[in-house]
């Protein structure tokens, strides 16, 4: 195993961890261009479209705190082979679904799995890639694992979906998930950090209670929570929009696919900005004007294509920044380095809830309103308090330089 390792060298370690977080993230992006073909075959409602989109988040809207503390004691590779696994299963059993309730369930299954999969992943690659350069380089295109895996679903979905159907597509994910739990047992060493650690940090209670005592795990928390609401929710319903304005199914998963990818752009470029001394509370404020603008011309704009289109990627491209910043942030903001994966797990937590909230919420203002036109003001709201929270997160960030705890990235 470790000679395994050795032959992948730190920046082939670091490639299979984040094409293993893409995989993953194909679980969530399979949605938004199924909906019209569940419609068809299981009668899925809108609304229950938008819990379908945010169901696979419930998992870490509850436990995202609990795993980052499980990623510390029992070791990162471990619980990520696990997700892995529950990723498999439930996507092979939402393939055999034979009604609406029935998917949902396997959708809180794969939700599990996609956290246990994706939360310890930063934490494993600190403890696999010694070398600095290639680590900043490794968590700024993790922090791009989301939209890429999203993109690449919504490009090959519509015609995966018309060549075989929804249902062969899941059992397909469900080989991939194994294939990939496969390539990170044997290219990635055991990390055998658990027995070693479990003498050296803290207890569990403590270790939680400094971590949700302090300020900065909060604030990068709700932060996360504010930006991944709003971005699940227009990317997860561009699909269904595009659709019903007249574009063919190819069309509109193309120009969903485009929409998604884009955000990786502002995820690398955050952490490349970062490391140049740009100001992250700059960062995050771009960030969130460009969403709140982006949202407003996208949904207000009607009879405008070109014009929603390039708002959409405006949305989705500088809305990057958020995430690749706060990646950097938690780090820096932990209480301490043994709380750096509980206070990761902690925006974990509040990122799924956002996203669990997000979809059925807008399907809900678009219903109420009767079209989409009024939907952005629940994205407007989210980024005005994400102006608020990026200003204290600059202070935050400001007394931790202050007190030699020199920014991380």
């Amino acid at each position: 195993m470790s000679s395994r390792r050795q032959m992948l060298g730190p920046r082939g370690t670091a490639a299979l961890v984040v094409v293993v977080g893409v995989t993953c993230a194909l679980h969530v992006g399979k949605m938004p261009v199924a909906i019209p073909v569940l419609q068809a075959s299981l009668g899925l409602t809108l609304v229950q479209a938008g819990f379908l989109l945010s169901l696979v988040q419930l998992a870490g809207m509850l436990l995202g705190l609990p795993v980052g503390l499980m990623a510390d004691r029992f070791g990162a590779r471990q619980l990520m082979l696990l997700g892995l696994i529950f990723l498999s299963v439930g996507s092979a059993l939402g393939a055999a679904s034979p009604n609406v309730e029935f998917l949902l369930a396997t959708r809180v299954l794969e939700g599990l799995g996609f956290l246990l999969a994706v939360l310890p992943a930063p934490a494993l690659l600190r403890q696999q890639v010694h070398d600095s350069a290639v680590l900043s380089r490794a968590l700024g295109w993790w922090g791009a694992y989301m939209p890429l895996g999203t993109a690449l679903a919504l490009l090959l979905g519509v015609p995966l979906l018309t060549w075989m159907g929804w249902r062969w597509a899941w059992a397909g994910l469900a080989l991939l998930s194994l294939a990939a739990a496969l390539g990170l047992a044997r290219g990635v060493a055991a990390d055998g950090s658990a027995r070693g650690r479990s003498g050296d940090t803290p207890v569990l209670l403590p270790r939680l209670m400094r971590t949700l005592s302090s300020t900065g795990p909060w604030l990068v928390a709700l932060a996360f929570f504010v930006y991944s609401g709003q971005w699940m929710a227009v990317i997860g319903f561009l699909p269904t929009i595009y659709g019903q304005s007249g574009f063919t199914p190819g069309a509109a998963g193309a120009m969903s696919a485009m929409a998604a990818g884009i955000n990786m752009v502002g995820n690398i470029a955050a952490g490349r900005c970062m490391s140049l001394g740009v100001r992250p509370g700059a960062l995050l404020a771009t960030g969130y004007v460009a969403m709140a603008v982006g949202a407003w011309l996208t949904f207000a704009a009607v009879g405008h294509p070109l014009l929603q289109y390039g708002a959409v990627l405006l949305f989705s491209c500088l809305g990057g920044l958020i995430p690749g910043t706060l990646f950097g942030m938690a780090v820096s903001l932990a209480p301490d380095n043994s709380t750096v994966s509980t206070t990761v797990g902690w925006m974990q937590q509040f990122s799924s809830l956002g996203q669990f909230l997000g979809p059925p919420l807008v399907a809900w203002v678009a219903v109420v309103m009767g079209g989409w036109q009024s939907t952005w003001l629940v994205t407007m709201t989210c980024s005005l308090a994400g102006l608020l929270l990026a200003w204290r997160l600059q202070s935050a960030w400001r007394r931790a330089a202050q007190n030699q705890r020199p920014p991380a990235v």
